[in-house]
C-alpha cells in the first residue's frame, strides 16, 4: 500500500477543474484511495468525491490537492496551516509560483507522491489578531492599506518592542518569502527565496524620506500602529480584506515556521518559475545565455 489513503480535493470557484478531477478520481479507484471535497465545491461537478465539511476533509486528507492558481494554493495552504499534510499545486490556469505541475501530468505526479518519490518545501506563514479577536494566518502578506478618501497609510514600526521608522505610504505589507513575489515586489520589495525564514515590511508608493524595506528574522515580532494621523485602513490578508484599523490600534504580526508543506516533484526551480512569472531579463548591456 503505498502513502496516500485519502486524498483531498480544493477547487478553484470558476475555472473548469471537471479533466483533473476525473483524473484523480480515475488514479484513486484503481487504488482503492478515498476522495474528498467540501459540498459546496464538489457539489457543482458530476464526480464521485465524497462531500465534508472542512474540519473532516483537514483531518482525513494525507494529501490536499489545489485545482486551480495561486489564489486557490494559498487558501488550501491557509486551511492546513499547522498540519504536516503535504499540498499539489496543479495549475489551471496561468503559470504561477505554487502551483507544481499542469493537469496532464496529474496521474504520475500522483503515483509519485503515493511512492514517496517527492520532497517538501515548507513555506513559512505570518499571522495577528485582528481587534476583535479573530486570529489571521497569510501565507503571502499582511497589508495596512489605505482606504481611498480617507488618507494615506500612516504607520509607525516597531521590532521586538522597539520604534524603528514611520511610514506614510499607499500601504505597509508585511511578506513572507513566499509573498515577496506578490504585492511586496510590486511596491519595489526585493525578491525572497522561499526558503529563507524571515519576512519583509514593505511601504507601497511610500511619501516619506525613508521608504526601503526592512528583513526580519523568523524570531522577530513586529508591531504596526496606526498614528493619529492616519486614515482608516483596511486589512488584507493574502489581497483579501478581513477588517479595517481606526488610527489609534495596533497590529502585532508574528511569523509561523513550517505552517505549510508544498510538493514539489523536481520538475522546475523557483528560479525559473520567477524568470517566467517577472519575466526578468538581464542586463540591455549584457547578453549571457543560461548554461
Amino acid at each position: 500500500m503505498g502513502m496516500v489513503e485519502t486524498v483531498g480535493l480544493v477547487l478553484h470557484p470558476r475555472r473548469d477543474s471537471k479533466t483533473a478531477i476525473d483524473t484523480i478520481i480515475e488514479w484513486a479507484r484503481s487504488r482503492n484511495v478515498t476522495v474528498l471535497g467540501s459540498p459546496e465545491e464538489v457539489g457543482r461537478i458530476d464526480c464521485s468525491a465524497i462531500a465534508v465539511d472542512g474540519a473532516t476533509l483537514v483531518d482525513r486528507a494525507d494529501l490536499l490537492v489545489s485545482l486551480g492558481g495561486d489564489g486557490t494554493m494559498l487558501r488550501t495552504m491557509r486551511l492546513i496551516a499547522g498540519r504536516p499534510t503535504p499540498v499539489l499545486g496543479v495549475n489551471l490556469g496561468r503559470l504561477g509560483f505554487l502551483a507544481e505541475i499542469d493537469v496532464d501530468e496529474l496521474s504520475a505526479a500522483l503515483s509519485a507522491i503515493d511512492g514517496n518519490q517527492y520532497a517538501v518545501e515548507p513555506r513559512m506563514a505570518v499571522r495577528t489578531t485582528l481587534p476583535e479577536g479573530a486570529t489571521v494566518t497569510a501565507f503571502n502578506d499582511i497589508a495596512l492599506v489605505r482606504t481611498p478618501g480617507h488618507g494615506l497609510s500612516e504607520v509607525a514600526v516597531s521590532v521586538q518592542g522597539h520604534p524603528f521608522v514611520r511610514y506614510a505610504s499607499d500601504a505597509v505589507i508585511v511578506a513572507t518569502s513566499t509573498g515577496s513575489t506578490a504585492y511586496s515586489f510590486s511596491a519595489g520589495g526585493p525578491i525572497v527565496s522561499p526558503t529563507v525564514e524571515g519576512f519583509l515590511v514593505v511601504p507601497a508608493a511610500a511619501h516619506s524620506t525613508f521608504n526601503r524595506a526592512i528583513v526580519l528574522s523568523a524570531d522577530e515580532e513586529v508591531a504596526l500602529d496606526v498614528l493619529p494621523t492616519s486614515g482608516r485602513l483596511a486589512v488584507e490578508v493574502d489581497g483579501a480584506v478581513v477588517g479595517h484599523l481606526p488610527p489609534g490600534h495596533r497590529l502585532t504580526v508574528t511569523a509561523m515556521r513550517a505552517a505549510a508543506r508544498v510538493v514539489r516533484l523536481g520538475t522546475t526551480t523557483f528560479y525559473e518559475r520567477a524568470r517566467r512569472k517577472l519575466r526578468v531579463s538581464g542586463s540591455a548591456e549584457v547578453d549571457w545565455e543560461v548554461p
